[in-house]
């Protein structure tokens, strides 16, 4: 597996002062259906921003999500993408995004570079953005719970490069969500929004790969979500 393959994400849906995150799409942090979402890059060389941009735009349109994702513009921006180097991977879910502070961030890419290769940043940014439209991590949702092996976990997301402490470890991976606080199918192993899972993470083998592309349950739900 690749190096970059071994960093997670981590999905806020919080904001920084309130102790547990939440993060299928969740209810009360989906954008009203028909929205323009102001999207505004906070540094990032241009030829990246730009492929950023094309691939993000794959969530919504007439045969997607009815959203708009509007990139550039004036005001504060909805969403707005940094690209830090070192401060992982990361979105708040949804409209959680409008709560931050203006001269914060909401979305993080940071190990993307001008230079990354086209199935590296397309695996990065459709997650992402997925977070972005309300989408939580497919690992919890709750109508299929995975059998973690917890020590295994533990041991692989404490240590590089990820370096996740105890709480983060909990919130992102092991926390279950509320059936009635989310829209969901059963668990899609290969949605965009499903981490890669080794097969020592879990106590009955289950494991999933390095997903690249949206998974055909990744569209229709979507769809579903924000109908035309």
């Amino acid at each position: 597996m690749a190096e970059n393959a071994r960093h997670y994400c981590i999905a806020i849906a919080h904001q920084p002062t309130e102790l547990q995150t939440r993060a299928a799409l969740v209810e009360e942090f989906k954008w009203t259906v028909g929205t323009q979402v102001n999207v505004q890059f906070v540094g990032g060389e241009e030829s990246l921003q730009e492929r950023v941009r094309a691939v993000a735009e794959e969530w919504v349109g007439p045969d997607m999500a009815n959203v708009g994702l509007q990139f550039g513009g004036a005001g504060r921006g909805d969403v707005r993408v940094a690209f830090l180097e070192g401060d992982g991977s990361w979105s708040y879910i949804g409209t959680v995004a409008q709560q931050i502070d203006v001269d914060q961030p909401t979305m993080n890419y940071g190990w993307l570079t001008p230079d990354s290769p086209d199935d590296e940043l397309r695996r990065v940014v459709l997650h992402e953005f997925g977070h972005a439209l309300g989408l939580i991590h497919e690992h919890q949702n709750p109508n299929q719970p995975i059998q973690w092996n917890r020590d295994a976990v533990i041991a692989d997301l404490s240590g590089p490069p990820n370096n996740w402490g105890p709480q983060t470890i909990e919130n992102n991976i092991f926390a279950r969500y509320d059936p009635a606080t989310l829209e969901s199918t059963p668990v899609d192993p290969d949605s965009i929004m499903m981490y890669p899972i080794p097969a020592s993470w879990t106590t009955d083998g289950f494991s999933v790969g390095l997903n690249r592309e949206l998974s055909s349950t990744d569209t229709d739900f979507i769809k579903k979500a924000y109908p035309w």
